[in-house]
């Protein structure tokens, strides 16, 4: 059994976007917001929190590389909660595998932070 602590990190289901159509409607219509190591789709929702999804193209490499990729990416965003009600989907670029986590997390805060001055 896990300890107290892992269970407490993980993304709850609700947290997570799951289905097809939902990936669909947030590439037609969200906004993409660069940053250096990632892109982040951003779409707001009527929902009480954030929801993540991250795509991880075979660009970045092997099966192992790419779910390197979607770990650290979990933890950017559960790390990083910002105000509720919106669905944010993460591509990862391929130099996101080649720096440090601290890296990766201020270009994550930054590109949020640079998303909502921008749709204001």
């Amino acid at each position: 059994m896990a300890p107290e602590s892992m269970v407490a990190q993980t993304l709850r289901r609700d947290e997570r976007i799951r289905r097809r159509p939902e990936y669909q409607r947030l590439h037609a219509k969200g906004v993409r917001t660069h940053g250096r190591y990632l892109t982040l789709l951003i779409l707001p929702n009527d929902l009480p929190m954030n929801r993540l999804g991250i795509v991880a193209s075979r660009r970045l490499g092997g099966a192992t590389l790419r779910n390197r990729a979607k770990r650290l990416a979990r933890e950017l965003f559960r790390r990083a909660k910002t105000g509720a009600g919106l669905d944010v989907v993460v591509l990862p670029r391929r130099a996101f595998l080649d720096t440090d986590f601290e890296s990766l997390e201020a270009d994550y805060r930054s590109t949020l932070s640079r998303h909502r001055r921008r749709t204001r």
